[in-house]
């Protein structure tokens, strides 16, 4: 009689092959507790969260600004604003060496659903990304804070 290859050396087919309902159970029962451990943790902190979001977009969109005026020799105005990044401006000053794929895939929505918001020249350098937070309105604190570039670079 020739072994069957779909089983291990030595082993038999049983009924014991599996889980058990209590080993089972015992897994729920771990992963319920590191939920209530670790839920609380990133429920409390949606807000954190949000600003901490909002500064990885304004550092991103900060980095293709770099790229725009090493190939224009300028920052988008503030009239051609973000936009410049993801299609060529037609408003002055234009942009001779645009990039052909442009600077960024696509000009991401702050957290709370809002355009970023640019200046050129800045309050606080050459330019300013920022949002106005939960709000939308300049100022705040909290939630409502600004977040810009000048707390990136």
């Amino acid at each position: 009689m020739q072994p069957d290859a779909t089983r291990p050396a030595g082993g038999s087919a049983s009924a014991d092959d599996g889980f058990s309902l209590l080993e089972l159970m015992v897994v729920v029962v771990i992963l319920s507790v590191l939920a209530l451990a670790i839920v609380p943790r990133v429920i409390d902190r949606p807000d954190q969260a949000r600003a901490a979001r909002a500064t990885s977009d304004i550092a991103a969109i900060s980095s293709a600004i770099g790229l725009y005026k090493l190939d224009n020799f300028t920052y988008p105005s503030t009239a051609q604003g973000l936009a410049a990044l993801t299609a060529p401006p037609s408003v002055e000053p234009l942009a001779p060496n645009w990039a052909s794929g442009g600077y960024i895939a696509r000009l991401p929505k702050d957290p709370w659903g809002r355009d970023y918001q640019y200046l050129q020249p800045g309050v606080h350098g050459a330019f300013d990304v920022f949002s106005y937070g939960a709000d939308g309105q300049p100022g705040g604190s909290g939630a409502n804070a600004d977040i810009g570039s000048w707390q990136v670079n």
